[in-house]
C-alpha cells in the first residue's frame, strides 16, 4: 500500500473527500516526522514504534569504484514491528 491507496482506503472507510482524506494523512506523517527530527519516539500500540538511530562515521568504499571514502555521521529511523502486528502477519499464512 502506498501514500494514495492510504488516502482513498481513509476516504472510503469514512464517507471523507480525497482532498480531506489527504490532509489527515499528510498531518499524521507530518507530525510523526517533527517527533522524530525531534529526537522523540513514536509508539503505536499493537503496531509497532519508531526512533531515532544515530550512527557514526566510517570508512566506507565506493562499489562502483573501489574508492575509499569516509561516511559522515548520520540519523536514521528505525522501525520495530510490535507483537501484535508480528503475530497476524504470522498467523496470516
Amino acid at each position: 500500500m502506498n501514500k494514495s491507496e492510504l488516502v482513498e482506503a481513509l476516504a472510503n472507510e469514512n464517507g471523507l473527500t480525497y482532498k480531506k482524506s489527504e490532509e489527515i494523512v499528510n498531518l499524521i506523517f507530518d507530525a510523526m516526522a517533527d517527533e522524530l527530527s525531534s529526537g522523540g519516539r513514536i509508539e503505536i500500540r499493537g503496531f509497532g514504534s519508531f526512533v531515532v538511530k544515530d550512527y557514526k562515521s566510517y570508512t566506507g568504499r565506493n562499489p562502483k569504484t573501489g574508492e575509499i571514502i569516509k561516511v559522515r555521521p548520520k540519523r536514521l529511523p528505525f522501525f520495530k514491528v510490535g507483537k501484535e502486528l508480528r503475530e497476524r502477519v504470522n498467523n496470516s499464512r
